[in-house]
């Protein structure tokens, strides 16, 4: 136990180095970057990237149901699952059958298979089991997209809109509509992995149906005009909820109120943990102790310390800690806004109007 836990340190560690790294807060002066190193590397990672690229113009826009690809062309978390969840939620709101689709990183499972809100995360992956929970919508999972694709529509045939969450750089996934998702930090030192951030080439944006912008502004601005169309969302807090008891969920005002003078902990395995942390600064929960977690990392007893009056984490991270939580610990609900011409395209686009 105490091996995995320091691996899974310096797991978390290496994470936050590297998107340092690959987002800095201004770009270094000619000839004094240090990820001129692995130019070669991205150079392969390039060359990997438009070979799939070749392959994913190959296939069909036009089958059923429809499949909307939501996903990320750089590492490093933008809002996409919550803004996956929004979407799958909207269109279902508006009368289509909609399934989603996931990966599953970190997951103990590697074989395509449903997953319902009640299955265990460490088997078969915090994203997939937290998206079949805040949803209630069919989720089927696996490295192999087609695959889980084909075991989803098996077990539910009238689906007419499947949301991918990521995806965007799998071959063997055809797809009828491609969101590329980026936040404020934009396309960070703008290099390919492991040089930057970028999983291919931005060039690849005018492939893309639009691109969906976070907080816009700052290192994201320009990214608008490589695409044919983009839109805006936000990412919003929306109320806290207990793990164990019978406690009702509370407002940020309520819970705001029941934390103060208390020690708070809060932690977070997500891709950017600052992120959550500023979060709850913005909601008045000023947290004494902070632990930033790799992403996906399991849940461990040794996480919840008896010195905190409170402990506070993300929904990502809840699915993981409820069997191990108690009355102190609390998660915050978040959820995606959309951009209300945002959801008019997606609409029109699926009904059959042209996406380009």
């Amino acid at each position: 136990m105490a091996l995995k836990s320091l691996l899974e340190r310096t797991r978390a560690a290496f994470e936050q180095h590297l998107l340092a790294r690959w987002f800095p807060p201004a770009r270094p002066p000619a000839g004094k970057d240090s990820t001129d190193a692995l130019w070669p590397l991205a150079w392969l990672t390039g060359f990997i990237a438009g070979r799939r690229r070749r392959q994913i113009r190959r296939l069909d826009r036009t089958q059923r149901p429809a499949v909307i690809v939501v996903g990320n062309l750089v590492v490093g978390g933008s809002g996409k699952t919550p803004l996956v969840a929004q979407i799958a939620r909207h269109l279902s709101d508006q009368g289509w059958r909609v399934g989603i689709l996931t990966r599953g990183h970190r997951a103990a499972l590697r074989q395509a298979r449903l997953v319902g809100p009640d299955d265990d995360p460490a088997r078969h992956g915090d994203e997939p089991v937290m998206l079949a929970r805040i949803t209630r919508l069919p989720v089927g999972c696996g490295i192999d997209r087609g695959a889980a694709l084909a075991l989803l529509l098996a077990a539910h045939p009238g689906l007419e809109v499947i949301v991918s969450d990521d995806g965007l750089q799998h071959p063997g996934l055809a797809r009828t509509l491609e969101l590329a998702v980026f936040d404020e930090r934009g396309a960070g030192n703008g290099r390919l992995l492991p040089a930057g951030p970028l999983r291919e080439p931005l060039a690849h944006l005018r492939d893309m149906d639009a691109v969906l912008l976070r907080e816009p502004g700052g290192a994201a601005t320009g990214l608008a005009a490589l695409a044919p169309r983009a839109f805006c969302f936000s990412v919003e807090p929306v109320r806290f909820h207990p793990l164990r008891g019978d406690a009702p969920a509370l407002s940020l005002d309520d819970f705001r109120a029941l934390a103060a003078g208390r020690r708070i902990h809060a932690l977070a395995g997500i891709a950017s943990p600052q992120r959550f942390f500023r979060t709850l600064a913005d909601c008045g929960i000023e947290a004494r102790d902070r632990h930033c977690l790799s992403d996906h990392a399991p849940a461990s007893p040794d996480l919840l310390p008896d010195d905190a009056d409170l402990i506070v984490m993300t929904a990502k991270d809840a699915v993981k800690f409820m069997p191990l939580a108690d009355e102190r610990c609390w998660y915050l609900e978040v959820q995606a806004r959309l951009e209300p011409a945002f959801a008019r395209w997606l609409e029109e686009s699926l009904n059959g109007s042209p996406t380009h």
